[in-house]
């Protein structure tokens, strides 16, 4: 799409601003131990399981004549599955006139699981791969998580309902996999195949591996704009991480555009409203469930995400593709009370 019209579309989506996306983070337990966590999950959490009646409470202050059809809500964490009421979630989500699906990393999803939570309406699925068996493993932690997921994701693929995709985080170690990766996808009968990379945040802060050169990351979208223009079984994409210059429209459908708090929400584990789970929640949150009313702050708040022009400081300030970019993801804007952008995602490509 021509930038200026993209631009239009894009003001018009801000000025509208229909949720349309919203992320329960259902539980920050994880039987993990990811080298990569931004929320430094663990399966001893701090933080108790949200019951889910308090979501359900938040979810029931959002209009009916607010509910889009392609409204989805996305159980998140931790490892979502860890909840023994997953299933009466999903059942209690569908009845209020939404759908709904899950970001997993696959442990616990077996032939069984998956029954139960496509008979309680699951339309969509996201589970993680990280690498062929060695690498899978030392990012997840933990021995034995690539044979899991494989099964997981072997299920997952043979379901006609589901809006399925795998998900994998691009890191030093298995830059070089990821053409053996797209042919065990391709085995699995996967379609759709979705890469990020990380920022430094959490564990990956400290983590020197989990972090491109700017010389990987240019290969990496390399590898994604030839793999796109081969064609093939899989589709595969680069994440809406960052404005990528060059690369635009090459290794991805739409332009870059950051739909944090212009269609996408979450509800934190603590209760908490923000958009994106992986946004700083200290600096970016608008509110809370226990005291607001959810639905109310949607509307009136978020307006750091709809109006981007406090972000025009720094390199951002003088960069002549600020209007394209309005710098980059929401997500790399850490640091409270004056946020300072993490990395920039242009200058890789240059």
């Amino acid at each position: 799409m021509n930038p200026l019209l993209f631009r239009l579309f894009r003001d018009n989506e801000v000025k509208v601003h229909e949720l349309n996306y919203l992320f329960w983070e259902c539980t920050t337990r994880c039987n993990l131990h990811c080298r990569h966590c931004g929320s430094d999950c663990s399966k001893l959490s701090r933080e108790k399981d949200m019951p889910l009646e308090d979501f359900l409470g938040a979810l029931d202050t959002i209009p009916q004549s607010h509910r889009p059809k392609d409204f989805i809500v996305v159980l998140t964490g931790g490892e979502p599955t860890l909840r023994p009421d997953i299933e009466t979630a999903g059942r209690e989500i569908i009845k209020r006139g939404f759908s709904w699906g899950m970001v997993s990393n696959g442990w616990f999803y077996d032939e069984s699981m998956h029954a139960e939570l496509m008979g309680s309406g699951m339309g969509s699925l996201t589970i993680s791969l990280d690498g062929l068996q060695p690498s899978h493993d030392w990012m997840r932690g933990r021995e034995g998580s690539y044979s899991r997921v494989f099964r997981a994701i072997s299920i997952a693929a043979a379901e006609p309902r589901l809006n399925f995709d795998v998900v994998t985080c691009v890191n030093q170690r298995n830059l070089f996999e990821l053409p053996e990766i797209y042919n065990v996808l391709t085995s699995l009968n996967v379609r759709q195949w979705r890469l990020f990379t990380i920022i430094p945040i959490g564990r990956a802060a400290n983590d020197p591996e989990m972090i491109l050169t700017n010389d990987q990351f240019v290969s990496l979208m390399e590898f994604i704009k030839e793999r796109r223009s081969l064609g093939g079984p899989v589709k595969v994409t680069f994440s809406c991480e960052g404005y990528l210059g060059r690369y635009e429209e090459q290794v991805r459908a739409t332009r870059f555009f950051c739909r944090a708090g212009v269609n996408i929400a979450s509800v934190l584990i603590d209760g908490r409203i923000c958009a994106c789970p992986n946004i700083d929640r200290d600096a970016f949150s608008q509110g809370n469930i226990y005291q607001d009313n959810f639905y109310q702050v949607w509307e009136t708040r978020f307006q750091a995400f709809r109006n981007r022009t406090w972000a025009r400081k720094g390199d951002c300030a003088s960069c002549k593709d600020w209007k394209n970019c309005l710098g980059n993801g929401m997500h790399n804007w850490h640091g409270s009370p004056a946020p300072s952008l993490l990395q920039c995602h242009l200058s890789k490509t240059l």
